[in-house]
């Protein structure tokens, strides 16, 4: 059976949810071989292989994590040429899309970012992407060289399916402009103890019904029951409430959870266009005639500092 290269992302060692999930979708178009970098990338071996990947290659260096993707790239093109597969999956992260895009463009192929879908096809792997912030839903193929494809969070289910994962050494060698631009310091993101944003299963948003930084408080106390990450609508993140960095939108970040809860957001299209692929979407605004009660699949027309609370209680009852 044809191979299929999976770069893995992981925190040394630590492979993330969303490797896992292009490991189930690889298994759809052929075998999954994955390529893992950088401190701890043979620690991953274990999990990559109970979830499909026959071949583990690895490789690391200082250049890894001492340079910007440059690196990465190197080593992603070295390991398609090891292995000649029928399409490269990356992770669709900020990062992930600029590695796919760069070695696209080394190899002379074809890439599809966003995807939220892969089957196997006569002429090729065919993706299926959300386009005009989620109005359509399309499907491309590549039709030159080796299809690259990045495939956004939560796309699919993880699926444990054991394979040989056997460990392989991937030789690099580094390109001149691997050390053109070097990380000269990093500062540690502050844990909130909450899931990543876009890879969170469970995504409760406030918008400007929260009316204040202070009321925010009763959405993370919401998300905190659920074990989700915390979103804000543009709305909410320019008016000073809430950190940009969790901004849900066409100018922010884009996710597609299991289950979107929004309290107190109109719903205009720039956040639907962040949200809109989400599996279950619920909705709280006192406004009946909002926006977002035309997307949901569960509304509820109230007061969310009324409602919100109560169903923060009732979850913790439940769970008590």
């Amino acid at each position: 059976m044809a191979e299929v290269l999976v770069y893995v992302d992981h925190v040394d060692g630590a492979v993330r949810k969303p490797t896992l999930e292009l490991l189930t979708l690889a298994r759809r178009i052929g075998e999954p071989v994955a390529v893992a970098l950088g401190n701890g990338a043979a620690d991953t071996a274990a999990a990559l292989a109970e979830h499909g990947a026959t071949r583990v290659l690895t490789a690391d260096a200082p250049e890894f994590a001492d340079y910007l993707v440059v690196p990465k790239v190197d080593a992603l093109q070295a390991a398609h040429e090891a292995v000649s597969p029928v399409a490269v999956l990356v992770p669709s992260s900020a990062e992930g899309k600029e590695i796919a895009a760069r070695l696209a463009v080394r190899i002379g192929s074809g890439i599809i970012t966003d995807a939220v879908d892969l089957e196997a096809g006569d002429e090729g792997p065919v993706a299926t992407q959300s386009a005009f912030a989620a109005s359509f839903t399309t499907k491309s193929r590549v039709s030159k060289g080796t299809p690259v494809i990045t495939v956004k969070p939560n796309s699919a289910a993880v699926e444990a399916a054991p394979a040989a994962g056997a460990v392989e050494a991937l030789a690099v060698s580094f390109s001149a402009a691997a050390t053109g631009t070097k990380v000269v310091s990093r500062t540690p993101r502050e844990s909130t103890g909450r899931p990543e944003l876009t890879e969170a299963a469970i995504v409760v948003s406030g918008g400007r019904g929260v009316n204040g930084a202070e009321n925010f408080a009763i959405i993370e106390k919401l998300a905190d029951s659920l074990g989700a990450a915390v979103g804000a609508s543009r709305a909410a993140v320019d008016a000073g409430w809430y950190p940009h960095s969790n901004q849900v939108g066409q100018t922010g970040k884009s996710v597609s959870p299991q289950l979107y809860i929004a309290s107190g957001i109109s719903g205009a299209i720039q956040h639907r266009a962040g949200m809109q692929t989400s599996k279950t979407i619920v909705a709280i605004n006192k406004d009946a005639e909002a926006p977002i009660f035309d997307l949901v699949d569960y509304g509820v027309v109230g007061d969310l500092f009324e409602v919100v609370p109560q169903l923060t209680t009732e979850i913790e009852t439940r769970k008590g």
